[in-house]
């Protein structure tokens, strides 16, 4: 049986804007699709191409941007591509009429996209250019400046499945243990009453129910969200995360994290501070647990289905509940992994190297401009304050002795506060852009 619901046809964010390089392609898979991004320098907007030159399937994600002609160059053999996928030179080619006569059958595969809410979004049929106009962005009403808010972006690849990212979000009740001490705390967990107020084909809508009024929304394939109130001044916290399906047991998740209160402090801490000290900390203390959830899921799913592999009791499952049941009946249980050559079953291992599966560096730090740009300056200050220790050293050794006791010590203690600023960087730091093991056992 088919599935009906249409994964291809369904808009997808990328990105952050702010995080893709305007300089170079940047790669990226969605549903097995391998995509290049890139920017025409005459272009105010990116484009997003199928990963293959036409002429022996290189990845055009390995190209550059010309900078006479505007165009992205494959690094293979130099052919370039205009903004519509035009080849529109061959270096080989003896004649120009060899280009213009195949036009044609040497064009890229080029996806509709746009830009909206400080995001990169995709259509994934590049058969339906009509309908991909037609359709709206799932776009939150949460993200708009007009309505106060302010927010903050971030994306991160996960090492595990779409179905089990979707199903994580749409259970609140357990950030109190596995979040204790970065957003929860497991002391003051208590029962959550979810009530499902619409579940169609193409939307999930629930409330919770209690010290803060809650409204869970999903919009298949990749839109989850929360929109939380309180207080008696409107006050409004959300979480709104676009749930993307990379491969079979891997996903990436593009978060936003939009408030209409304290605006001023979204300005004055940095973007990254905040990645490195909250955000990866919540998606790691994620990560060690889905990975393995999901795989002794697949592994039960070949006697059991996952209403009796679960013990969904309560009503803080009833989100989780109305999600599978949408999944079975209009995906039946699968996504279509098989139409781009995948198999589903290939994730079944348990990967125990717990460095490759926190691995912030591969799946975040090297996306994100602003973790990638505030640690190279972590490591250029630290060659520089080591480099000034040393020097300092030196120096106060070869001071006259007239000279040592009265600027010796004040350049000491200046070079010793430069040591122990370069150990902090060194040690704390620098790390937290790599790895940083999460053990629940011990928090």
């Amino acid at each position: 049986m088919s599935s009906e619901f249409n994964f291809f046809q369904q808009w997808y964010p990328l990105s952050p804007v702010e995080d893709l390089d305007p300089k170079q392609p940047t790669p990226v898979t969605v549903l097995g699709l391998r995509l290049v991004i890139w920017k025409p320098p005459s272009s105010p907007t990116y484009r997003v191409f199928l990963d293959q030159c036409p002429h022996r399937l290189a990845p055009l994600s390995e190209g550059r941007v010309d900078e006479k002609t505007g165009n992205l160059v494959c690094s293979y053999h130099g052919w370039q591509f205009n903004s519509q996928g035009i080849c529109t030179h061959i270096p080989q080619a003896e004649t120009p009429q060899i280009v213009t006569n195949n036009q044609d059958n040497i064009c890229v595969q080029t996806l509709p996209c746009c830009q909206e809410n400080d995001l990169l979004w995709v259509w994934l049929d590049a058969n339906s250019p009509e309908l991909a106009a037609a359709t709206p962005r799932p776009l939150s009403p949460q993200v708009d400046a007009s309505k106060g808010f302010v927010w903050s972006s971030m994306v991160r690849d996960l090492d595990y499945d779409w179905q089990t990212l979707v199903e994580n979000i749409a259970d609140p009740s357990h950030v109190p243990f596995a979040h204790h001490g970065v957003q929860g705390n497991r002391d003051q967990a208590q029962p959550i009453a979810i009530e499902i107020v619409q579940s169609t084909a193409n939307r999930i809508e629930g409330n919770t129910v209690g010290r803060f009024n809650t409204k869970m929304t999903f919009e298949p394939p990749c839109h989850l969200e929360y929109a939380i109130s309180f207080g008696d001044k409107g006050q409004q916290v959300g979480l709104v995360t676009y749930c993307i399906p990379v491969a079979p047991g891997k996903s990436r998740i593009v978060a936003q994290f939009p408030r209409n209160f304290a605006k001023s402090l979204s300005r004055l801490t940095p973007r990254w501070w905040n990645h490195i000290t909250v955000r990866n900390l919540v998606l790691d203390g994620d990560m060690i647990l889905l990975h393995q959830q999901e795989r002794f899921l697949q592994q039960r799913q070949s006697v059991e289905s996952w209403k009796t592999a679960y013990k969904l009791l309560t009503s803080a499952d009833r989100f989780v509940i109305e999600f599978r049941k949408w999944f079975d009946k209009y995906c039946q249980g699968t996504l279509p992994w098989k139409q781009v050559g995948l198999n589903s079953s290939d994730t079944i291992s348990i990967n125990d190297n717990r460095q490759e599966v926190l691995d912030r560096y591969r799946q975040h730090t090297q996306h994100c401009r602003s973790c990638s740009a505030a640690l190279k300056t972590v490591q250029r200050l630290q060659v520089v304050l080591l480099g000034g220790f040393v020097l300092t050293v030196s120096g106060v050794a070869l001071l006259p002795d007239a000279l040592r006791l009265r600027l010796g010590l004040p350049l000491m203690v200046m070079a010793f506060l430069g040591l122990a600023t370069f150990t902090w960087l060194k040690v704390w730091l620098e790390p937290r852009f790599y790895f940083v093991d999460y053990i629940h056992a011990q928090r």
